[in-house]
């Protein structure tokens, strides 16, 4: 039932990790009632809070914050910023907001990454565009005393 959702509710008709991230957005931003009270379940480098920390959790992030992972804003020691909706749970939550979290938690414990994706689609588009002009890669491999590969097997 979750993996039907998220893929036909989240990640529905999803081109590659930009669409899949917006569609994440989105699908959060309309379940998630806020605001709502979370715990933070684990600590996370990119983040100043503890495990075991409650905070206010107001509305999504802005959507270009969340080009590489979802980020809801907190309120936290007077100050409004931004955190992993992943190292949240909520705390006395409706259905709609617990379901929404659960989906995303599960979804990343399943390996997925919007950063990884992300990353993965990046260094793909650089290749292809190195692809496309073997000259400057012979030419680095020259220069570095290795042997011109026909442009060709570049691409095996």
């Amino acid at each position: 039932m979750r993996e039907y959702r998220i893929h036909n509710e989240a990640i529905v008709d999803a081109n590659g990790p930009e669409e899949q991230v917006m569609g994440w957005y989105y699908y959060l931003d309309d379940k998630i009632r806020f605001p709502f009270q979370a715990q933070c379940i684990a600590a996370n480098v990119v983040s100043p809070l503890k495990k075991g920390e409650t905070v206010e959790v107001q509305p999504m992030a802005p959507e270009d914050a969340c080009s590489a992972d979802v980020l809801v804003m907190i309120r936290w020691q007077s100050r409004t910023m931004a955190v992993l909706l992943s190292q949240l749970a909520g705390v006395n939550v409706d259905e709609s907001t617990a379901e929404a979290i659960a989906d995303w938690h599960y979804w990343v414990a399943q390996g997925h990454s919007l950063t990884h994706r992300r990353v993965r689609t990046l260094i793909t588009q650089a290749c292809r565009k190195l692809t496309d002009k073997p000259g400057i890669v012979q030419a680095q491999r020259a220069r570095r005393g290795e042997n011109a590969v026909p442009s060709g097997e570049l691409h095996r």
